[in-house]
């Protein structure tokens, strides 16, 4: 390991859409049922990958795993641990594997798309499993960055984006539409390739997640990384 490279970790997070509570579903509560991760440095070079499938939630908790938006993709996930592709693991198991990258690496900043997202369903995870016993997945020294708000900076602010947003329709329905900044709108943008979609799993998405990033640190643009600004 070379410890002149400045190490990050990119992370993506897929849900089902609450916990289930006297037969209903909280739908304030996604749980986290894909983590997938990578240790990367700001060119984009992956070092490690990290795919796992959590235990608690989509082996234990079948009727809140049918909530999920990509729950068609159930038999998938089956598929690849059976082969390997992922591994089930417990919660437990998957965070301290998470902390373990990070001494290791070094890593001061974890990166993901529309990050509130993935901070705020990996916070009720804990909370759900220890009974809030642990309330707060990532570590105090650990800076969330948000590619999603690093792309509205630099990307959504360049006319040909405006320009390429208009002509595909990639638009919003604001009485005054604004370009959409999705990772698969943006990958498709990065690449020239029209026919790329989302694969909506958490490693997969990491590393379209990468690109977006990589691209937004080489324009050399001063711009707020930070999910959390101080």
């Amino acid at each position: 390991m070379d410890k002149r490279v400045n190490y990050l970790i990119g992370l993506d997070t897929e849900t089902c859409n609450g916990i289930l509570i006297d037969d209903k579903l909280d739908l304030t509560q996604s749980l986290v049922y894909d983590m997938g991760w990578a240790v990367v440095d700001k060119r984009g070079k992956v070092y490690r990958t990290r795919s796992f499938v959590v235990k608690e939630i989509f082996h234990d908790m079948k009727d809140v795993m049918r909530s999920a938006y990509y729950a068609d993709k159930i038999p998938q996930y089956e598929q690849d641990i059976k082969n390997g592709t992922r591994s089930l693991a417990s919660f437990y198991r998957i965070r301290q594997t998470f902390l373990s990258d990070i001494a290791i690496y070094g890593v001061k900043n974890v990166f993901a798309h529309n990050a509130s997202f993935d901070v705020r369903a990996l916070n009720n995870t804990i909370r759900y499993i220890t009974k809030s016993r642990f309330r707060w997945f990532f570590p105090w020294d650990v800076v969330v960055w948000d590619t999603l708000k690093m792309a509205r900076q630099v990307i959504g602010s360049q006319k040909s984006y405006q320009i390429y947003c208009a002509e595909h329709g990639y638009l919003t329905n604001h009485r005054k539409p604004r370009v959409r900044l999705t990772a698969e709108i943006l990958y498709r943008y990065l690449t020239g390739d029209e026919n790329f979609s989302e694969s909506h799993t958490g490693l997969e998405d990491v590393l379209i997640e990468t690109k977006i990033l990589t691209h937004c640190i080489r324009q050399h643009k001063k711009m707020e990384r930070r999910l959390y600004p101080n």
